[in-house]
């Protein structure tokens, strides 16, 4: 034979509407007789029941439990990538990114401050691409390269279009000014094309 709701929500450290709940929810079972086994009754409420939703005594002895086993995890052997990671995600946002304990080994406090580093890295990025901020690398390249393009097309329809007047104004023959023109408008251009833009 059990207990009565009211005694086993004094037990666990709830309200008795909680237990009722947990019941109702099928989180819990009772006896036949309507009474509650306590062991049964913990089981089946600690490994039912989302920690972080937990209170009372019984929640913050699973909560010392779960620290300890986080802390057993953070002295695991980390591979070299997640590491490696988490300093790059660190050294991004301007934080020290030097492993507190050596380069072969990363806690799990770093690896969740990187996680929100990079949330928030993330989170700021959208923000500036809807603000209109932010820019497509590959449309401004391409943009770039077609009004580059453009500028070459009219630089070299430039000679044949001004030699005549030109020519006129110097008393020189228009054929041989529009061919000299050309000829270095055409190396100043390949010049000019011998600088690398990189967009970053």
């Amino acid at each position: 034979m059990g207990v009565s709701r009211r005694k086993y929500a004094m037990m666990r450290g709830v309200s008795e509407t909680a237990v009722r709940k947990a019941i109702a929810s099928g989180r819990i079972t009772v006896e036949a007789d309507g009474t509650i086994d306590p062991a049964t009754a913990d089981r089946q409420w600690d490994s039912q029941t989302d920690p972080a939703k937990q209170r009372g005594p019984h929640a913050q002895a699973l909560g010392a439990q779960s620290a300890a086993g986080t802390a057993r995890a953070a002295t695991k052997p980390v591979p070299k990538s997640a590491i490696d990671a988490v300093n790059a995600a660190l050294g991004e946002s301007g934080t020290d990114a030097s492993p507190g304990g050596g380069s072969g080994e990363v806690s799990f406090l770093r690896a969740r401050m990187a996680n929100e580093v990079l949330k928030a890295q993330t989170a700021r990025v959208r923000l500036e691409k809807m603000k209109g901020e932010l820019v497509d690398r590959s449309k401004a390249t391409a943009s770039v390269f077609d009004l580059a393009r453009r500028e070459r097309y009219a630089w070299l329809n430039w000679p044949p279009r001004i030699a005549a007047n030109m020519a006129a104004e110097l008393s020189i023959e228009a054929h041989a000014l529009e061919q000299v023109l050309d000829k270095y408008l055409r190396a100043h251009l390949a010049e000019i094309a011998e600088v690398n833009i990189e967009l970053r």
